[in-house]
């Protein structure tokens, strides 16, 4: 036996239930001010090789220029920029 209606009538979507409907995003609590506790905590930059350089150059001259430490000068200038004292 042959169909006579051969289409289909369309039909109209469901409409979607709420809990179907995409979430609203989540508001981001705001990043807080950094306190004056949070900013002493920090370490100071670490210096640069300029800065070493000078101040492994001053170790020189103090010891009197006699030559043969370069690398001790340089590890004391290093460690004295690192802890803030020269």
């Amino acid at each position: 036996m042959a169909r006579q209606n051969s289409q289909k009538s369309p039909q109209s979507p469901a409409p979607k239930s709420t809990s179907e409907r995409p979430q609203a995003p989540q508001a981001q609590p705001a990043p807080q001010a950094a306190s004056n506790s949070a900013t002493a905590t920090r370490s100071p930059p670490a210096p640069t090789n300029e800065q070493i350089a000078r101040r492994a150059y001053e170790i020189y001259q103090a010891r009197g220029g006699t030559h043969g430490s370069s690398e001790q000068d340089w590890f004391q200038a290093e460690r004295e920029l690192k802890l803030g004292r020269q």
